[in-house]
């Protein structure tokens, strides 16, 4: 959510923003919030005035009652109730004026990053840079799941009968696959500076109306029947939420953080559950990295944030390449975004891995989340990245350090986690 004072100030600024971002159906809400706002702030005026008019007539009563002066004190009553219900009547219109107000802030995107490449849609993302070199080995590489049913490592019609398509159950040396990652995952987090944190995987209304958009939550958050609680999509969601309606303290930042979580997610909208593979799925688990930051900051921590899930890949042997996001690929609440995305030598291209995000004040203003300085408060910014989500993580892993005797190699940095083992199969 922007600041309104820019709308009042620029609004042009606002309108070329969202013709960048391809949403001109969203260009007539300026001038809505711009004619909403003169209007509650000219209501808010005169109950101001209107308070201070009955502050000023009431100390009157009690002077004419003293007095004697029972009529006139009656007609200066008459007087303080007529205030008092153009009042009422003025508070239920700001109050109203407010929330539509608020509606339309909700959806008006961020003011995205002069970095941003303009263009409508994910294919037009913008290579950046490649690191490590992609190859193709000599003999076929299988589908990740023949691989990993290969190796008695996956069970997907088990899952089918008890949660339908989505789900899976890993086993055996695949599932100590799984879990040592994550834990490789937690400990190099650790060991770049982040405090570890295992999060609440539900969280509240409010909270998700802080951290994402409308369309986002509706294409993507389980909603608790009866209750005002909904299933975590990531992890990224209660840790900004941790500090909601909360005030800061200047050297308190920043804040660097990497949780653990599973995430549940609908998928509505996305390509489509797979029937057959664990690249789009309702649940799985990710190691993520959030940071709270000075606004000055951010785009360092940015930087700093994909480059820790660059080097991650690289220890594990996995080529990868960063995408720059374009600003019709742009979530409204995001000033700049990069994907990491790990090559594929079966499909010989690479596929998304991770995502960095700098959301500029948008969630901090949205939770009003606030730093307290020399000279008043003001909203710190915040950002989220992946290190790792196993799932894709898996496919990635398997197809990189698949031998030719369909053996997976494990690489040494990940030995440790695995009780020593230098091969799986």
């Amino acid at each position: 959510m922007i600041d309104i004072r820019l709308i009042r100030t620029d609004p042009e600024l606002v309108k070329e923003n969202i013709r960048k971002k391809f949403q001109d159906e969203k260009l007539v809400l300026v001038d809505e919030v711009i004619d909403l706002d003169r209007q509650f702030r000219n209501a808010r005026s005169r109950c101001d005035e209107l308070r201070s008019q009955r502050n000023q007539i009431s100390k009157q009563i009690g002077a004419l009652m003293g007095q004697g002066k029972r009529d006139e004190a009656e007609e200066v009553k008459k007087q303080v109730a007529a205030i008092a219900k153009e009042l009422e009547t003025l508070e239920e219109s700001e109050g109203t004026l407010e929330e539509e107000i608020r509606k339309r802030m909700m959806v008006i995107p961020q003011i995205i990053d002069a970095s941003v490449p303009i263009g409508k849609d994910d294919s037009e993302n913008v290579e950046i840079e490649r690191f490590g070199e992609p190859a193709v080995p000599d003999f076929e590489i299988p589908y990740h799941v023949d691989i990993m049913e290969r190796l008695d490592g996956i069970d997907l019609d088990s899952a089918r009968r008890t949660s339908g398509n989505g789900f899976y159950y890993l086993k055996g040396d695949i599932a100590r696959l799984h879990s040592s990652i994550l834990s490789y995952a937690r400990d190099f987090m650790i060991g770049r500076g982040f405090t570890y944190y295992i999060p609440p995987y539900m969280i509240r209304g409010n909270v998700v109306n802080g951290v994402m958009s409308f369309a986002e939550m509706e294409n993507m958050m389980y909603k608790i029947e009866g209750e005002d609680l909904y299933l975590i999509g990531t992890s990224e969601h209660s840790m900004i939420g941790k500090f909601i309606d909360q005030i800061l303290e200047k050297n308190e930042l920043p804040q660097t953080l990497t949780s653990f979580s599973p995430c549940f997610r609908k998928e509505v909208g996305a390509h489509g559950i797979e029937e057959r593979g664990v690249y789009r799925i309702h649940q799985f688990e990710k190691q993520e990295m959030v940071v709270v930051c000075e606004p000055e900051d951010s785009m360092m921590w940015y930087d700093r944030l994909w480059q820790n899930t660059v080097d991650f890949f690289r220890t594990l042997d996995i080529p990868v390449r960063t995408l720059e996001c374009c600003s019709g690929d742009l979530a409204d609440l995001k000033v700049k975004s990069c994907d990491v995305e790990a090559w594929s030598p079966r499909q010989q291209k690479y596929f998304e891995v991770g995502s960095c995000s700098n959301l500029g004040d948008a969630q901090a203003r949205r939770l009003q989340i606030r730093v307290r300085g020399e000279n008043g408060t003001y909203f710190p910014h915040t950002l989220n990245n992946t290190c790792v989500a196993p799932p894709r993580m898996l496919i990635a892993f398997l197809e990189n350090n698949l031998q030719e005797d369909g053996r997976i190699r494990i690489p040494e940095a990940l030995r440790p986690y695995m009780g020593g083992q230098e091969y799986i199969g």
